[in-house]
C-alpha cells in the first residue's frame, strides 16, 4: 500500500502543470515572432525564398511533433552541444507551431481582397504601410479565431515531450501512477487538467469567430 492521498496527486500535477503552461506560452510566443518573420519575408521576397519558405512549412507539417522533439534533442547533442530536454522542447516546439501559424496567417492575408492592396497602393503606400495600416488591420480580425484555437494543439503538444524526459503535466502523471500504483486517479486528474486549459481557449476562439461572422454580414 501507499500513502499517496487525492490531494498528494493534484499538489504533484499542479507543481508540473506550470511547466505545460511555461512551455506552451513560449512555444507559442516564439513560434508566433518566427512565424509573422517568416510571413513577412514570403510576402515581401522573390520566388526561390517563398518556395523554401513553403518547404519549410510542409517539412513540420507534414512528419510528426514526435519525430521534431527527437531530432532537436539528439539532433543538437550530435553537433557537440549539451543540450537540455526543456532547450530541445522548447526549439522544436516553437519551430513547429512557427510553420502552422505562418501558413495561417499567410491564409488570412490571401483572403483580403486585391482591390485593398490596389488601392492602397493607388495612394503611394509602401509594402511597410500598406501592411501596417490596410492589409495586417483586416487580416488580424481573420486570423484571431484560428490563431487562438491553435494555442490549444501548442498546449497539447507539449505532452509529447514527455518522451525526451521532460517533466511536464504528462511526465508527472507516468512518475506519480508509477510511484502511487493508481494509473486511474492520476490520468484521470491529468485529463481533467488539460480539459481545464484547452477548454476556456476553444471557448474563446470560437467566440471570436461567430464575432468576426457577424461583423461580415
Amino acid at each position: 500500500m501507499n500513502d499517496f492521498s487525492l490531494w498528494d496527486i493534484l499538489r504533484n500535477l499542479l507543481m508540473a502543470l506550470r511547466w505545460t503552461v511555461a512551455l506552451s506560452v513560449i512555444a507559442f510566443v516564439g513560434g508566433g515572432v518566427v512565424g509573422a518573420l517568416l510571413l513577412f519575408l514570403r510576402l515581401r521576397a522573390g520566388k526561390a525564398l517563398d518556395r523554401a519558405i513553403g518547404t519549410y512549412v510542409q517539412l513540420f507539417q507534414g512528419t510528426p511533433l514526435l519525430m521534431q522533439l527527437f531530432l532537436a534533442y539528439f539532433g543538437i547533442a550530435l553537433m557537440g552541444v549539451d543540450v537540455s530536454a526543456w532547450t530541445a522542447a522548447t526549439v522544436a516546439l516553437t519551430l513547429y507551431t512557427s510553420a502552422y501559424l505562418t501558413e495561417i496567417w499567410r491564409g488570412c492575408v490571401a483572403s483580403i481582397p486585391k482591390g485593398q492592396w490596389e488601392a492602397s497602393g493607388s495612394l503611394a503606400l509602401g509594402f511597410g504601410e500598406q501592411m501596417r495600416h490596410v492589409i495586417l488591420p483586416q487580416a488580424m480580425k481573420i486570423a484571431t479565431a484560428p490563431t487562438v484555437g491553435f494555442l490549444v494543439q501548442v498546449v497539447k503538444g507539449t505532452a509529447l515531450a514527455s518522451v525526451i524526459g521532460f517533466v511536464e503535466l504528462t511526465k508527472a502523471g507516468s512518475m506519480i501512477s508509477n510511484a502511487t500504483f493508481q494509473p486511474f486517479v492520476v490520468f484521470s486528474c491529468v485529463a481533467l487538467m488539460y480539459f481545464a486549459l484547452c477548454f476556456p481557449i476553444s471557448l474563446y476562439a470560437r467566440h471570436l469567430e461567430r464575432k468576426i461572422h457577424v461583423h461580415r454580414r
